[in-house]
């Protein structure tokens, strides 16, 4: 990659300045703690006090210059140099010199670094629980958008397959996805979680899991079946075998 940075400096002469007659410019711009690119210009030259003036006088001027890139650069082995450097004269007696400073040869971070050691966390946290249910719920916020739970929140069931819902099927969550759990009673390995859907009955969904009413009740408000209602399915021998 590479950025363009400019930099624009009015230098105050103390004696008149008709013309320059010579100019030059030097850095010593380097990069430092990573982040930050630091230095100074040294402008220099000869000048005339007025236009009929036979001679010359010099000049020198030393221009800090400090600018701190954004943290997802990675400027290591990148290059700091001159891109193009230019001048005016501003009412006989400012000098205002325009340097445009070229960073290249860096690299933007990868955003993948900061994902994968926040999954290697998780990873390392659920592996002992490997065993138990995972309980995966999501609702929706305000907005429409999912909210996920945290993971301390999320793996005190253990492990839950839902299904993907209709994208004709309201955005709205109707009731607790596990409000009907009770955990004194609890038996089953995993579980699945079923949205209704349009033209879905009880006895159809029964049917589907080979299961039976009996079976879901513990888990699931049964008295009324609502579209996108969302039904816990778990999954036994007993009821794989009906």
């Amino acid at each position: 990659m590479k950025k363009i940075i400019p930099f624009k400096k009015e230098i105050v002469f103390k004696t008149n300045l008709a013309e320059v007659t010579s100019i030059s410019l030097e850095h010593s711009l380097h990069v430092e703690n990573d982040q930050l690119i630091t230095g100074s210009f040294e402008v220099s030259g000869e000048y005339k006090i007025s236009d009929n003036s036979a001679t010359t006088d010099v000049f020198s001027f030393e221009l800090p210059f400090d600018i701190e890139m954004d943290d997802r650069y990675d400027l290591s082995g990148c290059s700091v140099d001159i891109h193009d450097f230019y001048y005016e004269i501003i009412n006989n007696s400012i000098l205002a010199v325009n340097i445009e400073v070229s960073v290249s040869n860096f690299k933007e971070k990868p955003l993948i670094e900061e994902e994968e050691e926040e999954l290697q966390e998780v990873t390392r946290t659920i592996t002992p629980l490997e065993a138990d249910l995972v309980r995966e719920e999501t609702e929706p916020t305000s907005e429409g958008s999912e909210k996920i739970e945290e993971p301390e929140e999320i793996f005190n069931k253990g492990r839950c397959v839902e299904e993907e819902t209709p994208e004709d099927l309201p955005k709205e969550r109707i009731g607790t996805l596990f409000d009907s759990f009770d955990e004194t009673q609890e038996t089953y390995a995993t579980y699945k979680v079923y949205i209704v859907r349009e033209g879905d009955t009880l006895e159809s969904i029964l049917e589907k899991y080979h299961t039976t009413k009996e079976i879901l009740e513990p888990y699931n408000q049964l008295s009324e079946l609502q579209l996108g209602m969302k039904l816990i399915i778990p999954e036994t021998e007993h009821a794989a075998n009906i």
